[in-house]
């Protein structure tokens, strides 16, 4: 089995991911995943992909991820890896589907309007 290559984006955040065979070790940005993504939710969410199609110990993953904050890293993790599942296997597909790890979230901050103080948020108007 050759190196599978998957890329995977949450809001800013871009995680490429290189699957291999190997004995279920996970690096992300050269550090261990429970480093890098300490709380449990998170771990969590990075290993759904695996844990649901029982792929947990059959592979070693490499992740480069760069760009938003942690939950959005682990969730373009979580795309990249569902991705890479389903080019393994194709009946991987069926399960990850329903459950909604195939779908890239769309939701973006919305930008700043000038003349407001946020994107929505007014100034506050003072009756003098």
């Amino acid at each position: 089995m050759e190196v599978i290559h998957k890329i995977g984006r949450r809001k800013t955040a871009v995680a490429r991911v290189y699957v291999s065979e190997g004995k279920g070790n996970i690096t992300v940005n050269k550090k261990d995943v429970n480093t890098y993504f300490p709380t449990a939710t998170l771990q969590y969410k990075v290993n759904q992909p695996l844990a649901m199609t029982n792929n947990e110990g059959n592979f070693d993953i490499k992740v480069n991820v760069f760009g938003g904050g942690v939950t959005g890293q682990a969730e373009a993790v979580r795309l990249a890896l569902s991705r890479a599942m389903c080019e393994l296997n194709e009946e991987n597909r069926s399960i990850l589907k329903p459950e909604g790890l195939l779908t890239r979230d769309p939701r973006m901050v919305e930008r700043k309007k000038f003349g407001q103080k946020k994107a929505r948020k007014k100034f506050q108007f003072s009756k003098r």
